[in-house]
């Protein structure tokens, strides 16, 4: 593989944390792609059915990957990186906004 194709951080793992478990993550993926990897694809609920929604576009439009992460709510999985000890939790109904 050519060289300036290369991650910097091909080879490196993370270790996040999911609704309580942990888990073994790439260096440099986005969250979603973590959990996908980690064979979860439900991130959320609709607030109306209840209904489970999963990451869509993977590129920040849908807002279907929303979750909280380290305590923030309504973060978008595909467009946050993961880091050591990151803890994510899925979103349950309609998002929060802050007063």
């Amino acid at each position: 593989m050519f060289a300036y194709l290369k991650r910097p951080e091909e080879g490196r793992t993370v270790t996040i944390e999911y609704e309580g478990r942990k888990l073994i993550a790439r260096a440099g993926d986005t969250v979603a792609a973590a959990l996908l990897a980690s064979g979860i694809d439900r991130f959320r609920s609709t607030p109306v059915s209840q209904s489970p929604r999963g990451p869509w576009c993977m590129m920040g439009a849908c807002f279907d990957c929303l979750l909280e992460i380290d305590g923030v709510p309504n973060r978008q999985g595909c467009q946050v990186t993961v880091v050591e000890g990151m803890t994510v939790r899925s979103q349950q109904g309609a998002r929060r906004v802050s007063p």
